[in-house]
């Protein structure tokens, strides 16, 4: 299986964490905790969504995104910085061997039935978003 294709089913299932928490959060509105508690919260939603971002661009990279594009959607000014931020990364996955690959792969039904429980009317009308990435060549 290509890298890029392992890195956007990883994505997928970021975005999907991100979402269970960020319900989660709105669920929590109204309960008594500390400010601290609330706040620490808070931040690690802002982890999780920082971590989506990564495979995004993770996967964009190992699919042969120019830097100068990726930089720009990150809305920053120096591609070989970012470049170089992303190098281990890349190589990581570029030669991720088959056994960590399929292990990356699995749950890709469950991240599929995930969506469609969650899926809402202005959500895309797709039947398996995350399965139909393996039938890329």
């Amino acid at each position: 299986m290509r890298p890029e294709i392992l890195a956007r089913i990883t994505a997928a299932r970021a975005a999907r964490d991100l979402s269970d928490l960020a319900r989660q959060a709105v669920g929590t509105t109204a309960e008594s905790i500390s400010p601290t508690e609330r706040i620490q919260r808070s931040r690690q939603l802002r982890q999780m969504a920082n971590e989506y971002v990564d495979r995004v661009v993770l996967g964009e990279a190992l699919a042969g995104a120019d830097w100068l594009e990726i930089s720009e959607a990150l809305n920053r000014r120096d591609s070989k910085t970012v470049e170089g931020e992303y190098a281990d990364a890349v190589a990581d996955w570029s030669a991720l061997p088959g056994d960590e690959a399929d292990a990356e792969a699995e749950g890709v039904a469950d991240l599929d039935d995930w969506y469609a429980r969650h899926r809402e009317d202005h959500d895309p009308d797709l039947e398996k978003p995350v399965a139909d990435l393996l039938n890329r060549h």
